[in-house]
C-alpha cells in the first residue's frame, strides 16, 4: 500500500482503449463499468478523458479495490468501488438504479498486482504458497487442486486451461510425488515440471511451469465459468450506442470473446429468407477488425502487455427475444472438488 498504485501499474493498450470508450462517454450521466479494476489505469484514464463520465469499478480482491480507491479519490464521487466478481454485472448495474450504461471493459486474467505479490503463488519465478487466489476469502487454492484431484480431472484442467501437450504426465507425477509430501509451495511444483516436461518441450514455448500455472490460476477462480456469464451480462448491460471492450491474455479467453461478439454481429437469418426481418438483424457493431494487439512500442515497455488481444463492439439495437448470446465454452465439466465446494458470493 505504500507504493502508490499508479508506480505499480501499466494499463494494457490503454490510449487504444479509451478512444474506442470515449465517444459513447461524451454526455452527462453516462457511466463507464471497470469489470475488472485492478489498479485502476483504465478508470482513472476514462475519468479524464470523459469529465461527464460516472465510473462503477468491480473487483473481487480487497486489496486492488484500496488501492484503486486511494487513486481515484480525487474524482470524489464520480467513482463507486464495488467488491464483486465480474459475471455479476449486472447485479451490480441494477444495484446502482440503472437500466443502462454506456460503456463496460473486461481486462480478463491475473492482475499486475496480483502478479507482483509474491505471497499470493500467481507468479512461477519466485518460490511461493501455492494460493492463487484472486479473492483471498476463497476457501480453496492452488495447492489444493494439486493435493486433492485425481489424477484424470487434473489432467484435464491443465490439457483444457493451460493447453498443455505433457498434461497426463504432469498429472501423473504430482499424484505420485504428493504421496511423499503434499504440495505447499510453487519452487516444488516448478522443480517436477523442469524434471518431467521434456528438454526439447522447454527450449520453447516460454517458461515450462507458464501453462501448468496458468491451468490452475483458472481452476481455483472458476475463470472461464465467470467469463461465460460475464459476457452476455456486459452485452445486455450496454444500452443502445454504448460500447463493451475485452481485453483477453490467451486463446480460451478471446474464443469465447470472439463467439458471443460474432453471435450479436450477424445475421441470425436463414440463408433462403428473402428478406431479413428485425428480429434476425445484427445487435452489435464491430469497431475492431478482429482481434487488435498491442503495438511494439507498448510490449518493449510492458512485456505483460505481449499476448493481449482487444476486441470492441458497440451496441446498435436491443437483444431480440431468444438471442441473449452463451458461450459453448467454460468449464468441460468441472472436478467433483470445484463443482461441490460452491463459490463466494458478492460482498461489498
Amino acid at each position: 500500500m505504500d507504493i502508490p498504485a499508479a508506480q505499480r501499474h501499466l494499463p494494457v493498450m490503454r490510449d487504444r482503449i479509451v478512444h474506442l470508450l470515449a465517444p459513447a462517454l461524451t454526455i452527462p450521466g453516462s457511466v463507464y463499468v471497470d469489470g475488472t479494476l485492478g489498479m485502476g489505469g483504465h478508470a482513472e484514464a476514462i475519468l479524464q478523458t470523459c469529465p461527464h463520465a460516472r465510473v462503477i469499478g468491480i473487483d473481487r480482491d480487497p486489496h486492488a479495490l484500496a488501492l484503486a480507491a486511494q487513486r481515484l479519490a480525487p474524482y470524489g464521487d464520480r467513482f463507486l468501488p464495488v467488491r464483486a466478481r465480474y459475471d455479476q454485472i449486472d447485479e451490480v448495474v441494477a444495484d446502482a438504479g440503472l437500466t443502462g450504461v454506456q460503456g463496460v471493459l473486461l481486462d480478463l486474467g491475473v492482475s499486475s498486482l496480483q502478479l507482483d505479490e509474491a505471497d499470493r503463488g500467481f507468479a512461477y519465478r519466485v518460490d511461493a504458497p501455492l494460493d492463487m487466489r484472486m479473492d483471498t476469502d476463497l476457501p480453496f487454492t492452488a495447492a489444493d487442486v494439486l493435493n486433492t484431484y485425481d489424477v484424470a480431472d487434473l489432467a484435464r484442467i491443465l490439457s483444457t486451461y493451460g493447453e498443455e501437450r505433457w498434461a497426463l504426465k504432469i498429472a501423473k507425477a504430482v499424484a505420485a510425488e504428493r504421496q511423499r509430501e503434499p504440495f505447499t509451495q510453487s519452487a516444488r511444483l516448478v522443480e517436477l515440471l523442469h524434471r518431467v516436461i521434456p528438454a526439447a518441450s522447454r527450449r520453447t514455448g516460454g517458461h515450462p511451469a507458464k501453462r501448468t500455472f496458468q491451468a490452475l490460476r483458472i481452476e481455483v477462480n472458476g475463470e472461464l465459468d465467470s467469463l461465460a456469464a460475464a459476457l452476455p451480462a456486459a452485452v445486455e448491460v450496454c444500452a443502445t450506442g454504448g460500447r463493451v471492450a475485452v481485453l483477453s491474455y490467451h486463446s480460451l479467453e478471446d474464443r469465447m470473446v470472439k463467439q458471443v461478439f460474432a453471435a450479436g454481429t450477424s445475421s441470425s437469418a436463414p440463408p433462403d429468407l428473402p428478406v431479413e426481418l428485425p428480429e434476425h438483424a445484427p445487435y452489435l457493431h464491430a469497431l475492431t477488425r478482429g482481434a487488435e494487439a498491442p503495438d511494439d512500442q507498448e510490449i518493449l515497455d510492458n512485456s505483460r502487455a505481449a499476448s493481449a488481444k482487444l476486441r470492441v463492439v458497440q451496441r446498435i439495437a436491443p437483444t431480440p427475444p431468444g438471442r441473449r448470446p452463451t458461450s459453448p465454452i467454460g468449464r468441460s465439466g468441472g472436478s467433483a472438488a470445484h463443482r461441490n465446494r460452491g463459490r463466494k458470493g458478492r460482498s461489498r
